[in-house]
């Protein structure tokens, strides 16, 4: 094993603090019992800064801090752009999708789907994202998780999903979200430590001992093509960032549907006792984005000049860690699997809550609380289960995870967005309308994939999403209007924000554009 007796220990010790916390903060009070809206929306009580930290928490993971890097080792910092445009769209998010959805008073996006169009849209969606929870992101998690866990300690990599597995059911599986959003704060704050420290180390490194800006310097003065944030048509990496396609094509599609509709990310402004402190929630994550690439993309970067000839760029961040000092090699490992950790808790906590209200309680509408809570505790664990045996045959032939999630993903991403923001936005929008979007988007983006190849998926995201946007409103406008009471109250919902929202919001503005002009 690669961890010294001092880096175990430190490491059983975030095990065992970690599980104590999410006993405390799932206990209830004498002669309560935990119903629905305790378990799957944390009583409707998450503070601001437990939602700004666990929407964090729960979207870095192994296929943020595994893949980004290894896309940072590939293609360098231009990767980082699904990082700092996500940034501004949680700022979209917060001040024109959450208004709407927390009038809804809603558990899952699903159920928004159901009061604005039908219980066909409903299901549909709800059938498909329980098999891309499972079969591509709950599979990702666990494969480049325990591919990590045995780069760096040479556990099986089988005893390593186990024990990830156990390891998040351990802690969560009873105290529901609750447990999840609050002890996502000592995640995230363990996470930025230690990914920070494995920046300061790798660029230290790379200046052979001088300093952290020295060793910056080295990587821009011998790899400038690395901080190329817009690759040119000419650029080997074209098919994966086309060009100005990342800042006014398909990757704003990508991050409006994943922070927008995603349900393992919305849950927590969904836990918010009112919009505003959903708001404030989803602004903290918003800064936190910008600051992700130092410590996700920045170390891959670092490891294409220390490790020049790695059999698979996924393995930049596992092998960055085996040169960390003993004691820190523990802590950043404790910060890399609390990452994992926490996004298979929220997967796993999401999944049973789309097929316990969504599905289940459909079929069984007079069954008890506590009877529903059992279920989301039983559909989590067997989620879990089934995505450990399906992870290698999905995701062993890969060697940029990251980028087989996003092309997978955006398959369907295209029609998700056009119907909930024609939904949201258009009361003349029908439910036949968003079927169709719905089918023609996987229908389009597999024609497109057959037929026009070399065509990045980028821009085919960006070219599916116009299409269904047309498809549906022909055949919403071929259809009879909606008298569905929401699809007429949605549109006059009051978006305005509190000044402090709007200065937070200008900041990030600020921040991003500067960033784009210095690596442009």
């Amino acid at each position: 094993m690669n961890l010294a007796t001092l880096d175990i220990v430190i490491f059983v010790v975030y095990v065992l603090a970690l599980l104590g916390i999410a006993w405390w903060v799932s206990r209830e009070k004498s002669g309560h019992e935990k119903d629905t809206k305790d378990y799957f929306l944390a009583s409707k009580s998450l503070p601001w800064w437990a939602i700004g930290a666990s929407l964090i928490a729960s979207n870095i993971s192994a296929e943020q801090i595994i893949g980004m890097s290894g896309s940072g080792y590939k293609l360098g910092l231009a990767i980082a752009s699904y990082e700092w445009m996500a940034a501004i769209t949680l700022i979209l998010v917060a001040k024109y999708f959450l208004p709407i959805f927390l009038k809804h008073q809603i558990y899952t996006m699903p159920q928004y789907l159901e009061h604005r169009y039908d219980n066909r849209v409903k299901t549909v969606m709800a059938v498909f994202w329980l098999a891309v929870y499972v079969f591509v992101n709950l599979t990702a998690v666990l494969w480049l998780g325990g591919l990590a866990i045995n780069t760096i300690t040479g556990v099986d990599l089988t005893t390593a999903m186990i024990f990830l597995a156990v390891f998040s059911v351990a802690y969560s599986l009873y105290g529901g979200l609750k447990a999840v959003a609050y002890t996502d704060i000592i995640q995230v704050v363990l996470l930025i430590f230690g990914g920070l420290m494995l920046s300061y180390i790798a660029l230290d490194l790379v200046a052979e001992g001088n300093g952290v800006l020295a060793g910056f310097g080295i990587l821009t003065d011998t790899m400038p093509e690395k901080f190329d944030m817009i690759f040119s048509a000419d650029s080997e990496h074209y098919m994966d960032l086309p060009g100005i396609s990342v800042l006014l094509g398909g990757m704003w599609i990508m991050n409006i549907s994943y922070w927008g509709f995603n349900q393992y990310i919305i849950q927590r402004a969904l836990a918010a006792k009112d919009v505003p402190e959903a708001q404030k929630g989803i602004v903290f994550a918003a800064y936190l984005k910008l600051l992700m690439p130092i410590i996700v993309v920045l170390p891959g970067i670092a490891a294409a000049v220390l490790y020049k000839d790695l059999a698979r760029p996924d393995e930049a961040y596992p092998t960055l860690m085996t040169l960390m000092p003993v004691g820190l090699k523990g802590l950043i490992f404790a910060a890399l699997v609390a990452a994992i950790v926490s996004s298979l808790a929220s997967m796993s906590n999401s999944i049973s809550t789309i097929f316990t209200m969504d599905l289940y309680s459909r079929f069984k509408p007079q069954e008890s609380q506590k009877h529903y809570v059992t279920v989301g505790r039983i559909v989590s664990l067997v989620a879990l289960i089934v995505a450990m045996i399906c992870a290698e045959p999905l995701l062993g032939k890969f060697d940029q995870a990251f980028q087989y999630i996003q092309e997978f993903t955006g398959f369907f991403t295209p029609g998700i967005v056009v119907i909930f923001m024609m939904g949201m936005f258009w009361k003349r929008t029908t439910a036949n309308g968003a079927l169709v979007a719905a089918i023609g988007s996987a229908v389009l983006s597999f024609a497109f994939k057959m037929w026009f190849p070399e065509l990045p998926f980028m821009d085919r995201v960006g070219l599916v999403f116009l299409a269904c946007l047309v498809l549906a409103a022909t055949v919403s406008l071929l259809g009879k209007a909606p008298e569905n009471v929401y699809a007429q109250s949605d549109a006059k919902i009051d978006h305005s924000t509190s000044t402090s929202f709007n200065m937070a919001a200008i900041g990030v503005v600020i921040i991003l554009a500067a960033l784009y002009a210095t690596w442009w």
